[in-house]
Order: C-alpha cells, then structure tokens, then sequence
C-alpha cells in the first residue's frame, strides 16, 4: 500500500476547515437559507477515512455532511451553489446543506432523517457482495443513531452476511443539546457493535494518524471479504448543533469541556506534529491556505453568479 502524504492528510483537513468557516462568515447574510450543521472539529475523521478509500468505494453521510462529501472529493462549487438554492447546485438547488450527492466520485448521499442512510449503505455494501465487486461502502452516523431501530437491524444484516460495509460512528457526545449519558445506557458505542458479530474498534477521532490507521485496517478488511467493519471515533463538535455560532452561552456543556474539547484541534495537533518532525514549514503552511482561500472565494462566485431554479424546474424529480 502506498505511503500517505502527510500535506495531503494536513491540506483535506485545513480545506474543510476553511470552506466551513467561509460559510459561516457569510451565512448571516441571509442568501443562504437552508439549516446548517457544521463539522468544524471533526475534520480528521472525514480526511482519514476517505485517504484509504478507491475511487470505486461508495459513500453515505448524515445532517453534519459537508466535511465527508469534500473528503470524497465531492464538488466544492456545486455545494456551495446548493447551500444558496442555485440550479448548479448538487441537487439543483433543492435541498441544501442537508441533501448533497456526488455520483461522479460516489458520495452517493446524505439526508437529514437520523439513521436513515444507514440502511442505504448497507443496501449498496449488499449490491457488491452480490456482484463480487471489491467495492467498499462506509456510512458515516453519529452517536444519537443508536437510538433508532433500523440501525441495529443493518448491523445484524450486514454481518449475518459478511457484507464490504464500513460502519463509521462520529461520537462527540451530544445529541442537539442533550448528552450522551442522558439518552443512553452507560456502555461503549463499539462494544454494542461488537455484540450484533461485527469487528468493532475505538480511537480519538482528533488523531488523523490514529483514524488513518484504524480505517486502513478497517476498509481493508472489509474489502478482502472479512465483514462489516465499526470504528467509534471521539470527537469534539465546536460550534452550535445547527447554525453557524457558537452556543456556549447556553450552559449545556461546561467552560472546561468547552476549553478541553477546542484545545484538541485535530488541525493543530497535526501542524505542530510535522513542524516539530521537520515536515512542514510556516511558508508551506502559507502557500496551502492561500490556495484554499483563493479556491473558497472562486466557489461562492461561481455559486452567486448561477441562476436559480425556474418554475418549470420544480416541476420535476416528483414521483408518486
């Protein structure tokens, strides 16, 4: 296997960061007027999984999407053009932050229902099973899926049969505003993953080494035929559940959790990482954030200059 560029692991994971952050600086404008969940902390998990994964491997996503589908490798001017309703967006403008797609390089989907792209993932992991294909399919979920049914009804089918399928659990504890501990029995994710017959591993989501390497081992096995496959990855979510703020005047999570969980930036920890093996220098660090800087603002141009959808436009994709 070939060896990974650590710039390239630094420049997925400081690109997210920076296209989050852009639309939260521009979100109080009001042009973009669809709900959004940002992943800003989270970065690591979505760079990591996606860096061991084919072109041919498939994808599923959640609300909090944005980080997995520019990991993917996903449209960045077609995200955008979603978020403000444009018809050059993913979905033409109709869903939003919520409902982004990329069949060109197989994300091939994330909708806001909790758990309701799980079975989705399965269902494609199954398809490869059936035509011996060595394409792996990865399902991003949060911690707040295991209180819905049908996410235990995959794991249970997915592993009765050995099905290419990478379960990837998102824990930063939180369900909108209430904890973990309040809405779940005191047990590790991982291991109620391990009882449905499903290998099943834990890490700090927050180390893009640590992710690198359990999701090279993960996708790996799940590709040479050896079942379903969970990671439980900790993370820290830094702004609001929904919205581009920060909520910490709410008081549901404590100034030292607050100043813990944004102290262990996954961007941070890599930089000072490679600065410190010689790796990386301030003017490399320079020239990758004005690239990405310079590609964020041609991206929402791209997206204010589109046309928005017609009238006759919305007639279509109706089924009944």
């Amino acid at each position: 296997m070939t060896q990974t560029n650590p710039m390239v692991l630094l420049r997925k994971m400081l690109r997210i960061r920076r296209i989050e952050e852009a639309i939260a600086d521009r979100y109080a404008e009001q042009e973009m007027r669809c709900p959004m969940h940002l992943c800003i902390g989270q970065e690591a998990i979505a760079a990591g999984v996606c860096e061991v994964l084919s072109d041919d491997d498939v994808m599923f996503s959640n609300h909090r999407a944005h980080g997995h589908y520019l990991a993917k490798g996903g449209s960045l001017n077609a995200m955008i053009a979603e978020l403000y309703g444009r018809a050059t967006g993913c979905c033409g403008g109709r869903g939003g932050s919520m409902h982004l797609i990329d069949l060109n390089v197989g994300f091939l989907g994330a909708t806001p229902i909790v758990g309701g792209t799980v079975p989705l993932a399965v269902g494609a992991a199954w398809a490869a099973s059936l035509k011996k294909e060595k394409r792996v399919s990865v399902i991003f979920l949060g911690d707040g899926c295991f209180e819905e049914g049908v996410v235990h009804e995959s794991l249970n089918f997915a592993a009765l049969h050995k099905l290419p399928v990478v379960f990837v659990c998102e824990n930063n504890r939180f369900s909108v505003y209430t904890r973990l501990n309040e809405r779940q029995p005191d047990r590790p994710i991982y291991k109620v993953a391990a009882s449905h017959g499903i290998a099943s591993y834990t890490g700090n989501g927050n180390d893009i080494e640590e992710v690198l390497a359990l999701s090279r081992k993960a996708v790996g096995l799940a590709r040479e035929g050896e079942g379903p496959q969970f990671l439980e990855l900790h993370v820290y979510r830094w702004r609001e559940h929904c919205g581009p703020d920060f909520d910490d005047h709410l008081n549901y999570r404590t100034a030292q959790e607050i100043n813990d969980g944004q102290g262990d930036c996954p961007i941070a920890r890599y930089v000072d990482l490679l600065e410190q093996s010689g790796a990386l220098n301030r003017h490399e660090l320079d020239s990758i954030e004005l690239e990405i800087r310079a590609e964020i603002a041609a991206a929402f141009d791209f997206a204010l200059s589109s046309a928005k959808p017609g009238a006759l436009e919305a007639q279509g994709k109706v089924y009944a």
